[in-house]
């Protein structure tokens, strides 16, 4: 019984940890701060993931897309196209490629905001990314 207890208790530890850095999430923290931002900040990620922008005539956002529970797809607001899940926990995927993260970065944030995200806003979304 004490074993079942114990082993118990460190899969709970282990599920509470949030998810870890990858080598290119890694990379590209360095890159962002050697262009200017300053400590990632994941409150402010998560702020700006439902700051809405009008874009086109419509009302955007990161969320308008993606969701707000990560765990779960998304879904592309004009041509539907399904999203597989932002959360590292659900899709091994995810944050894992340097070019693949700067690819969408790139896409979404015209696609949402109107615009590129500044290095600031790309380096609090992949922290606030990562702890999904």
């Amino acid at each position: 019984m004490k074993r079942f207890t114990a082993m118990m208790m460190v899969l709970g530890l282990i599920a509470a940890v949030p998810a870890m850095a990858s080598p290119a999430s890694d990379t590209l923290l360095a890159q962002y701060k050697s262009e200017g931002a300053s400590k990632p900040d994941a409150s402010k990620g998560k702020k700006d993931w439902t700051r809405e922008e009008v874009v086109d005539g419509e009302k955007m956002s990161c969320a308008t897309c993606h969701g707000s529970d990560f765990s779960k797809s998304g879904k592309h607001h004009r041509t539907g196209k399904v999203i597989e899940p932002m959360s590292p926990k659900v899709n091994a995927e995810r944050l894992t490629d340097v070019k693949k993260i700067e690819k969408w970065f790139k896409r979404n944030c015209k696609d949402a905001w109107g615009r590129e995200c500044t290095a600031q806003e790309k380096a609090d979304f992949l922290t606030f990314l990562l702890a999904q």
